[in-house]
């Protein structure tokens, strides 16, 4: 008996109750066998409904979801799960990377949500293996976005709120990429984002942030780099000569920088005070990706 024959066989109706019983029986052990398909073998009835209970595993999914207009079932979230201000009041179930298999299977989820880019596979494999739906997001370019968000909606039972939602994302990614000039930033010919001063380390290719800057008309020095977050020393930056320095906003990052600031202090672009430091919303994966491009373009065009 292959596997469609066995869900016909379990979905059919009419059928004696002892054949029934034996049905659902040899489909949960081809699920258990598969070990990671179990979403795969649920009725379509049953992944049309919306489901009840969703844990995020990813800042940038629960920005997702609220954009969504799920917040109320979220059921539990990550430690760093701080935007919107409300996911912060959510139960949590650990880190990013680490998050609790236990706490999670406590809450009885209908879904759990997870990056591609992040959160452990093993942890995936064990939900499924105990009969928890888990879907995999797995956009990690800006381009990549929408699209993955109307696939989430679908399977979360919004379809038509996540294609309206993607539609606006891409409208205002492709406003922001038309309103480039790069005559009017001449000045701006390349860039860094340094994601961490000590050990200095850039964003590279690969990464949002890179995908920001060719959609603002600027090259990203990092990008020369053989994987996505590259190490550099000081002498190597100061002989890239970046024409703009970039940093992240938050958690101690403008004091932690100063001292990276002042021994760059050879660089035109910090004597001419071209060194920015812009939200988190350009390196979420999520709804406001076009709000971070914004005030990256913002900062540009001020100088």
């Amino acid at each position: 008996m292959t596997a469609s024959e066995g869900g016909d066989v379990f979905l059919k109706a009419g059928m004696k109750s002892k054949k029934r019983f034996v049905s659902r029986l040899w489909l949960k052990m081809v699920v258990c066998l598969l070990g990671g398909g179990a979403s795969l073998w649920i009725p379509a009835a049953a992944t049309a409904a919306s489901p009840g209970r969703i844990v995020s595993l990813a800042p940038n999914l629960t920005e997702i979801l609220y954009d969504l207009g799920v917040e109320n079932r979220i059921a539990a979230v990550t430690d760093y799960c701080d935007y919107p201000p409300g996911a912060r009041t959510k139960p949590k179930i650990g880190g990013f990377a680490n998050p609790s298999l236990e706490a999670i299977v406590s809450l009885r989820p209908d879904w759990v949500v997870m990056t591609e880019d992040g959160n452990p596979r093993v942890l995936e494999r064990r939900l499924r293996t105990l009969g928890i739906r888990t879907y995999i997001f797995k956009a990690r370019r800006i381009k990549d976005l929408p699209q993955e968000i109307r696939t989430m909606g679908r399977i979360l039972g919004v379809g038509t709120a996540a294609d309206r939602r993607a539609d606006w994302i891409e409208t205002r990614i492709r406003r922001i990429g038309e309103g480039t000039h790069p005559a009017s930033r001449r000045r701006f010919r390349k860039a860094i984002f340094i994601v961490q001063p000590t050990p200095l380390i850039a964003a590279g290719k690969g990464t949002t942030i890179d995908d920001a800057f060719t959609i603002l008309g600027i090259d990203n020095i990092a990008a020369a780099g053989k994987i996505s977050y590259p190490k550099y020393s000081l002498e190597e930056i100061i002989r890239l000569g970046p024409d703009a320095l970039f940093f992240g906003r938050g958690r101690g990052m403008e004091e932690r920088a100063k001292p990276l600031i002042e021994r760059l202090s050879t660089l035109d672009a910090v004597r001419s005070g071209r060194v920015f430091f812009v939200g988190e919303a350009i390196y979420r994966l999520g709804p406001r990706i076009a709000t971070g491009l914004e005030e990256m373009a913002a900062c540009l065009d001020a100088r």
